[in-house]
């Protein structure tokens, strides 16, 4: 079922060559893709890509329990100040620092996913299931947008939109996440433009509302661009909003500081319809190890973050959206 990079690129190449309309999974790494058409896929994996879906809409009609349990504040407050080390180094200036959750719930992973609100949605087989509110890109014609997503605050907090989009370490944080979706963008297409900068969505977390700061970067790709999928998709993956820059150096810091494995969350998912491509990132993500679920989440490091601030938003953003 699993493909190696290699195998899953060229597949997803030759899927898209031939105009077939699939559905493909990468994970962050990169070791794990599938790529199947939408004809031939499992009745056990549903999507939901804006108005893409694949399964009927289902309205939650009992209430029901979720509780965390997130990584310690000592723990956690030692990381950052490992990853502000390496940032006084030189050797990283933004990095996406993440742990997992324990989780209790008596919904199950299927169950999430029918309920959840949620732009960008994947259930897949019993193992895991994500509810992200993050577009990675989008292609329509011969046009590739992007909309990295940086910067989060309490929508009830008083003067909230106010405050996210004057606060300097935010600023910071998504002046470069656009620079290194520019960037990324620039290495499969041309024209690269920010065509919208620091615009605000709400989401629903749970009882909370947040506001979540987006930008929207486009790029012209060449006519072909169907024959190309899996070469552009190696090539712009991890995420920059999930990563960080220089991606590189970035992802290493990541692998040292989290000592875990991240697998699907923080990967990328998406349809091809034979015509454009839509594709989400895996962020709000819970996955079943065992007879444990796990909930990973987490957010940008800078060398302004404060710690406590960001343990808070670490926190905030374990919710199920229903």
């Amino acid at each position: 079922m699993w493909l190696s990079a290699q195998e899953g690129f060229e597949r997803i190449n030759r899927l898209g060559a031939s105009k077939t309309p699939f559905l493909f999974v990468i994970s962050y790494d990169k070791t794990k893709i599938f790529a199947q058409p939408l004809d031939k896929l499992d009745g056990d994996i549903l999507y939901k890509l804006e108005d893409w879906r694949n399964y009927p809409v289902v309205k939650r009609e009992r209430s029901y329990r979720f509780s965390s349990s997130p990584i310690d504040y000592p723990t956690y407050r030692e990381a950052i100040e490992r990853i502000q080390e390496e940032i006084r180094s030189g050797n990283t200036y933004l990095l996406n620092l993440t742990f997992p959750a324990t989780v209790q719930t008596d919904l199950t992973l299927k169950e999430i996913f029918l309920y959840a609100r949620a732009k960008f949605k994947l259930y897949f087989k019993g193992e895991f299931v994500c509810f992200s509110p993050e577009r990675f890109v989008e292609i329509s014609h011969n046009t590739i947008a992007t909309y990295p997503m940086k910067g989060t605050i309490d929508a009830n907090l008083p003067d909230a939109r106010t405050r996210i989009l004057n606060d300097e370490k935010e600023m910071a944080e998504h002046v470069m996440i656009v620079d290194l979706m520019r960037n990324d963008l620039g290495i499969i297409g041309s024209n690269v433009k920010v065509e919208k900068f620091r615009y605000i969505d709400k989401i629903k977390a749970g009882e909370k509302e947040l506001l979540q700061v987006s930008s929207k970067i486009t790029a012209t790709l060449e006519s072909n661009w169907h024959t190309q999928i899996g070469t552009m998709l190696d090539k712009i993956t991890p995420a920059g909003s999930i990563s960080g820059t220089p991606k590189k150096k970035t992802t290493e810091i990541i692998a040292e500081t989290e000592n875990y494995e991240r697998g699907f969350y923080t990967g990328v998912f998406g349809v091809f319809n034979g015509e454009s491509l839509q594709s989400g990132v895996m962020i709000r993500f819970m996955e079943k190890q065992g007879s444990k679920l796990y909930y990973k989440s987490g957010g940008g490091i800078t060398i302004d973050s404060d710690s406590r601030s960001e343990y808070e938003e670490l926190i905030d953003k374990i919710y199920l959206p229903l």
